[in-house]
């Protein structure tokens, strides 16, 4: 008797095996830390300052998994759950959420593409900010979202995301939120409805080319308000169109983005507006001002010097007459950085940053230094 059972346990675990051999989760994640001293100054001599330990400024602290499973013919299960941590007191990032940086599920075929469900970012932060700015989307003020509000980090909810294999160096990807952020209440302090029409949807799609040292992308984001906004189905839209693209000539590689953004703002992970005059509605990470539109350029450059990495970025937004934030004026950001591997997981950085008619405010100025550390894991 107990040789058929030792032999049935034999098999079982024989079979799991088999079974684990065609799946995997992996468990990751990324610590970064810092000090930095930052100065805001304004009109009638206003001016703030602060010195302190700062998070996630090269890259976003955050614990999580992913896993794949082959379902044969070249089809595959994927997920992934990831959280953001703010290290220097171990609270969850993303508004408390346990999975706010990311959470979804999707199949991925070698012939067809990857179809995922759930909450991610928008393509003009993935595709464009982080492959064509030195900064990405990270570095706080320097990131390019700064300046080109779609390329912000906007994580959205409810989101289900098409994207092509690659044809030739060419790849295109489409997205539908079906509620952008569910978390939130509309301008009139209602939570959002059971109508479709009664949420914040937003439509993201992208177009890129990468062959050798070329690096090429376009990017789309519209934002349709609830129909509580002023103006109901009639309301503004925020459109963005955004163009990019680099060349890495081996001693240095540039980055050249241009974009548009109409009839609002799209209000990402590191800067916010606080409209004071106007028709606007403001919904947290959108704001429409019907009218409103800014031009967005940037220009960066990262050398690489072996285990040490320069980088350096210009970023200009320049809005029309149709105000804001009341006395809206062109925004510049100049920013220079460095990276220091001190192993394939671990580096040191730091960088600074100096922003004129910050937020669009006229007169406002913001300083940043910041030196600090990050590991993966």
């Amino acid at each position: 008797m107990k040789y058929k059972i030792a032999g049935l346990a034999l098999g079982t675990a024989m079979i799991s095996s088999a079974h684990a051999a065609d799946a995997s989760v992996t468990l990751y994640g990324l610590i970064d830390l810092g000090l930095s001293h930052e100065s805001v100054r304004g009109p009638n001599g206003f001016s703030q300052s602060r010195t302190g330990m700062v998070d996630g400024v090269n890259s976003g602290s955050r614990f999580g998994m992913r896993g794949v499973e082959e379902l044969g013919g070249g089809l595959r299960a994927l997920f992934t759950l990831e959280g953001g941590i703010t290290a220097s007191n171990g609270n969850s990032a993303q508004g408390g959420r346990l999975f706010g940086r990311r959470a979804t599920l999707g199949l991925q075929s070698d012939e067809w593409g990857t179809l995922e469900l759930g909450r991610q970012t928008n393509l003009a932060s993935t595709w464009i900010a982080d492959a064509v700015s030195p900064f990405g989307t990270s570095w706080h003020t320097a990131n390019m979202g700064t300046t080109f509000s779609a390329a912000n980090t906007m994580r959205l909810d409810n989101l289900v995301l098409y994207q092509t294999p690659s044809f030739g160096g060419f790849q295109a990807g489409l997205g539908y939120s079906f509620n952008a952020d569910s978390t939130r209440t509309n301008n009139n302090g209602q939570q959002t409805g059971f109508a479709t029409a009664d949420n914040n949807r937003l439509l993201t799609t992208a177009l890129r080319y990468s062959n050798g040292p070329v690096y090429l992308a376009a990017a789309y984001d519209r934002f349709n308000p609830t129909n509580a906004a002023v103006g109901g189905q009639s309301a503004a839209r925020i459109e963005s169109y955004m163009l990019g693209g680099t060349y890495n000539f081996e001693v240095v590689k540039l980055g050249l983005a241009w974009g548009q953004t109409r009839d609002g703002w799209f209000i990402g992970q590191n800067m916010g507006t606080s409209p004071n005059a106007g028709d606007y509605q403001d919904f947290g990470t959108f704001t429409l001002r019907e009218g409103f539109r800014v031009n967005s350029t940037m220009l960066g450059a990262t050398v690489p010097f072996g285990a040490t990495a320069l980088l350096a970025s210009w970023q200009r937004a320049d809005p029309n007459n149709a105000s804001l934030t009341g006395d809206d004026a062109t925004m510049n950001v100049y920013s220079v950085g460095m990276t220091h591997d001190l192993s394939r997981r671990t580096n040191l950085y730091a960088y600074t940053s100096y922003g004129d008619n910050y937020a669009f405010n006229r007169d406002a100025s913001n300083r940043n230094v910041v030196a600090g550390i990050r590991h993966r894991f």
